[in-house]
């Protein structure tokens, strides 16, 4: 009987941790649906990238006030997390703080400590950002896109890091020996007394159920993260990693239209002749699905954390028009899991389902022609996301497949096409102005 609540601890570690492993796996499935693209390249400056931006929150502190609530946030949950790793050893083995002994009273009590003083400033953190979001209604967090669903996220995260914390600092200040050594309880000593009338059983009831409480709770948050914005915990890592090292503003070519250029160019090609016969399908000019974009567009979608500073900066959103580049973050990640399901429920084959990415489900053309190709929401996303690419892919197709391009935009092009100029005049004309008195 004694082994019974091991047991059950190891069933709910082998449920949790494969379900998570099954997310995982869908997870990286549905990003290989993208198309792919080479970024192995220039490793040395691509680990940089991950060391300062994922690792050192070098963007994160570019706004102060959230940057350092966050960072306190961020090494908090990495580090109190070692203390999971006792408390998953106790639970398969039987034991009551297994690294005490091993560890030494002094250290181990050091540790503890550690542990409850990054606890208190993770709640007190997670309490300003629930502030900032809930009463002080900062404008980037009541955007449009941020109703129903991404709102309540946004909050559930905030009430579980609360719960958790709590649940720590009530289970080592339940502990009556860790309270009697009187080490490593730099926090948890001050919740005593709100325990002062229970019996020595009603503290070790109390202590079990908030240890049985918390690692459930980590369960959960582990399972939980693959439906929230919070994956960027996980993959703001592989994001900053592959993220596009070229300079901002220089686009890159497609190889489609340089195969079709060139064709053109050539004296020796026929314009008439027939395609080979092995030639397949030609290739679609840009993006109107998720399948369009490539794997690491639709990691960026994964990987936002829908924190809207690439909102906040964006001069069209600013000036009212319908863009924001964390709804087309949004949407194609919306749009992707969409397929995602589609996938599952036909047995690992997408069924057409009339939908696209690009239309009135999702992403809107007025979104696509609203932006300014300024980069602004690139250079302020904290994990290297990078809006604008979706964008450019999205208005190449609608300008090279669907000659969907605006009024203004197409007269442009024609002029540009017959006169070599974006103006109505002819090159013969060009020059006239130097006649005028």
């Amino acid at each position: 009987m004694q082994f019974i609540p091991n047991i059950i601890f190891a069933i709910l570690l082998g449920v949790g941790v494969y379900f998570f492993a099954n997310n995982v796996k869908k997870l990286i499935r549905n990003i290989k649906l993208g198309k792919d693209v080479d970024r192995s390249d220039q490793k040395s400056e691509r680990w940089a990238n991950m060391i300062r931006i994922a690792l050192g929150q070098s963007k994160m502190v570019k706004r102060p006030v959230s940057g350092f609530f966050h960072i306190v946030v961020y090494v908090g949950f990495i580090i109190i997390n070692i203390e999971v790793l006792e408390i998953v050893l106790d639970g398969l083995l039987g034991t009551h703080r297994l690294f005490l002994p091993i560890l030494g009273e002094g250290f181990y009590g050091f540790l503890i400590g550690t542990f409850e003083i990054l606890a208190i400033l993770v709640f007190i953190s997670v309490t300003v950002f629930w502030l900032r979001r809930n009463v002080i209604k900062i404008k980037r967090f009541w955007n449009k896109e941020m109703t129903a669903w991404p709102k309540n996220d946004g909050n559930y995260i905030l009430y579980f890091e609360m719960v958790l914390m709590t649940l720590f600092l009530v289970m080592n200040a339940t502990d009556v020996h860790l309270q009697q050594s009187g080490t490593g309880n730099v926090i948890s000593q001050f919740i005593v007394p709100l325990f002062h009338n229970v019996s020595f059983e009603g503290l070790h009831l109390i202590e079990r159920i908030a240890w049985w409480l918390h690692i459930c709770g980590i369960l959960v948050f582990l399972n939980y993260l693959y439906y929230s914005k919070h994956l960027h915990i996980l993959l703001a890592f592989p994001n900053t990693f592959y993220a596009n090292l070229k300079p901002k503003g220089q686009f890159p070519n497609n190889k489609n239209v340089t195969k079709e250029v060139q064709l053109m160019m050539d004296p020796n090609a026929d314009p008439y002749a027939a395609p080979a016969e092995d030639a397949g399908e030609p290739e679609k000019f840009g993006a109107s699905d998720v399948t369009d974009l490539n794997w690491v567009q639709l990691m960026n979608a994964y990987t936002c954390t829908e924190c809207g500073r690439c909102t906040s900066v964006c001069p069209a959103n600013l000036t009212g028009k319908e863009l924001s580049p964390r709804a087309i973050m949004m949407k194609t990640r919306d749009r992707l899991e969409e397929v995602g399901r589609n996938i599952d429920a036909n047995k690992g084959t997408f069924q057409d389902d009339g939908k696209q990415l690009l239309g009135d489900d999702y992403i809107k053309q007025e979104e696509i022609w609203a932006c300014t190709s300024c980069n602004a929401c690139v250079e302020e996303c904290p994990v290297n996301i990078d809006p604008l690419s979706i964008i450019m892919d999205m208005r190449q197709y609608l300008v090279m497949e669907q000659s969907a391009a605006p009024q203004e935009l197409n007269a442009m092009m024609q002029n540009v096409e017959n006169n070599g100029a974006p103006w109505q005049y002819s090159q013969m004309d060009r020059l006239n102005w130097v006649n005028e008195e």
